[in-house]
């Protein structure tokens, strides 16, 4: 244990900044490569994952050895503080693999209700999105600024994202049209960044489906933060992933709901 105690979002900072670290040598590098961790389809998985969970992990066990870990690419790690930190190393591979700036570290702090606090981090492009307890701003090449979601109240004037167009089964996909059919404009493929842009006020909307906790659990905290608000789709807590429904605010969020209802 160190000599010092951090703070929850001290340590959190000098997470992602070890995370940074490991990974940027190998974005848009020659020859990197990736394993395959399914065995149809693709789900893929690179030193620079690796590197960056293991980087983080080494923090949490000098200066939070009792607390649990749950990290994408090395498991879990039951703790002995009721609390567990929640790693995505890159939430976004396939960006990453595809030179694609939209891929992000995230980092939560959970407790036994959820995401107390979490992080999204976007190494190349320096932006970093943090929201908990009175915290909700990003810092980056424009400065440090606070985040505050949109107050969009009608869906016809709404912007929606989503990672992929298939969304997940057929009839997630049908539900997903409910909602994007009603809305000005939908854009695909943005990862963990389209969340962090609706705590930034830019977007208004990420529907997604097939998450697991480590993809929503740091979202959550930002978003909720910022005041937006997350669940699944039946309107209930999502931090253990499945489908998940991220709005700026209650009215948008309720009306996206509706229309989702209709068809599950």
């Amino acid at each position: 244990m160190s000599g010092f105690l951090l703070t929850d979002i001290e340590l959190a900072h000098r997470m992602a900044d070890a995370a940074r670290a490991a990974i940027l040598p190998h974005f848009r590098a020659p020859g990197l490569s990736a394993d395959n961790k399914l065995a149809e389809g693709f789900d893929p998985v690179t030193v620079a994952d690796r590197a960056a969970e293991v980087a983080m992990r080494d923090l949490l066990a000098e200066h939070r050895p009792d607390d649990g870990i749950w990290g994408e690419e090395l498991g879990q790690v039951v703790g002995r503080s009721g609390r567990t930190w929640v790693l995505d190393p890159i939430d976004g591979t396939r960006g990453f693999l595809s030179g694609t700036p939209t891929w992000g570290v995230l980092i939560a702090l959970s407790e036994a209700n959820g995401p107390v606090m979490g992080m999204i981090d976007q190494p190349y492009i320096g932006e970093r999105f943090v929201g908990g307890p009175d915290l909700a701003e990003c810092t980056g090449p424009l400065g440090r600024r606070a985040l505050k979601t949109r107050d969009t109240a009608s869906l016809s004037e709404a912007i929606l994202f989503t990672t992929f167009p298939e969304i997940g089964t057929p009839a997630d996909r049908a539900a997903f049209e409910k909602v994007s059919s009603g809305v000005k404009l939908v854009r695909y493929g943005m990862d963990c960044y389209g969340y962090a842009l609706v705590a930034a006020g830019q977007v208004d909307l990420v529907i997604e489906a097939g998450l697991n906790a480590y993809d929503i659990q740091a979202p959550i905290a930002v978003i909720e933060a910022a005041g937006g608000v997350v669940t699944d789709w039946e309107g209930g807590p999502v931090h253990q992933g499945g489908r998940a429904l991220a709005a700026a605010n209650p009215a948008l969020h309720a009306a996206a709901l509706d229309r989702l209802g209709s068809s599950t």
